[in-house]
C-alpha cells in the first residue's frame, strides 16, 4: 500500500526567505499602479504598468499562470467584488478601484491588493467610498494583528469581523476567502474573513497566508458576470478588497507585500513586525 504524505502548509526559514523578493515586487507593481490611477486611464492601460514593473523586476505576473487568465491585475470597479477583467474601460472620477496583482519569483509568491477611490468625484459618493474602503483596510490589518498572537487561525476571522462591525453596518463577503500562498499563488488552508466553528490549523513559525476581506456597502449575495471572472454584488451596491500576504516565523510576523513589513499598519494596533532571520 503506497501512503502519499499531504504537502505541509509551514515553510522552513530558507522557504520564508524565498517569499521575500515575490512579495516585494507585488508590493512595487501595485504601488506604480497606485500612482498611475486618475479619470481617464483604462483598466488595460494600469495592467499593462503592472506587468512591466514585474517583469523588470526579474518576475512573472502569477495571475497569468492561472489557467484561462491572460492578465497581469484584476481591477473590479464600484460594484465588482473581485476578479475584475482589464480592458478597454475608462475609469472616471469617484470610481471605487480594487486593484489584485501577484508575482511569482524563482517559483514562490506573492498576493496583494488594495482599493482606492479615483479622484474629483462628487463628494458625497467619494466620502461614502472611501469609509467602505477604510473600513475594509482597517479589518485587514486588525486580521493581520490577531495573527501575531493566535494560537489557531481561524481567529483572524474573528478579528476581521470584529473590525468591520465596529464601524458601521457593512456585509463581509463570504463566498470568497484568504489561503495560503508558497510554491502555488493559492494554497491550504483557506482563511476565513468571519466567525467560523472551530479553531483551524495552528498558527506557528512557517505559516504564510494571503488574509484579504471584501467587504460590500449592501448585500454580500454576488453573482458572476458571462466572462466567467468578473464577481459582482447582487443589489449594484459598492464593493472594497483589501490584501497582504503575511508570514509567521520565529521571532514574529512579517508582512511580505508591505516595504515597511507591516510596520505603519500594525503600530495602532501594538504589533511590532519583525524581519525575517
Amino acid at each position: 500500500m503506497v501512503r502519499f504524505r499531504k504537502p505541509s502548509i509551514y515553510k522552513t526559514p530558507d522557504e520564508l526567505r524565498a517569499m521575500v523578493r515575490p512579495g516585494l515586487l507585488t508590493a512595487a507593481a501595485l504601488d506604480v499602479v497606485r500612482s498611475a490611477i486618475r479619470p481617464g486611464i483604462t483598466t488595460g492601460e494600469l495592467d499593462a504598468i503592472a506587468e512591466r514593473t514585474i517583469r523588470d523586476g526579474g518576475g512573472v505576473p502569477n495571475f497569468q499562470l492561472v489557467p484561462g487568465y491572460r492578465h497581469t491585475l484584476c481591477l473590479s470597479v464600484n460594484d465588482e467584488i473581485v476578479h475584475g477583467i482589464p480592458g478597454e474601460r475608462v475609469l472616471q472620477p469617484g470610481d471605487l478601484v480594487s486593484v489584485d496583482a501577484g508575482a511569482e519569483v524563482d517559483g514562490w509568491n506573492g498576493d496583494s491588493a488594495f482599493t482606492t477611490v479615483v479622484p474629483g468625484g462628487d463628494a458625497t459618493t467619494t466620502a461614502a467610498r472611501q469609509q467602505l474602503s477604510d473600513t475594509t483596510e482597517r479589518s485587514l490589518w486588525h486580521g493581520i494583528a490577531a495573527l501575531a498572537s493566535a494560537k489557531h487561525l481561524h481567529e483572524v476571522g474573528d478579528a476581521v469581523e470584529d473590525a468591520v462591525d465596529e464601524t458601521g453596518t457593512w456585509g463581509i463577503v463570504e463566498d470568497f476567502t484568504g489561503h495560503g500562498i508558497g510554491r502555488s499563488m493559492h494554497e491550504d488552508p483557506p482563511v476565513f474573513n468571519h466567525r467560523v466553528r472551530g479553531g483551524g490549523p495552528a498558527v506557528r513559525p512557517g505559516l504564510v497566508v494571503a488574509i484579504e476581506p471584501m467587504v460590500t456597502a449592501g448585500t454580500i449575495e454576488n453573482t458572476t458576470d458571462d466572462d466567467d471572472w468578473t464577481v459582482r454584488t447582487q443589489d449594484g451596491s459598492d464593493a472594497a478588497h483589501w490584501e497582504h500576504s503575511v508570514a509567521v516565523h520565529a521571532a514574529g510576523i512579517w508582512v511580505l507585500t508591505a516595504t515597511d513589513g507591516g510596520a505603519a499598519g500594525l503600530a495602532p494596533l501594538g504589533v511590532t513586525p519583525v524581519p525575517i532571520p
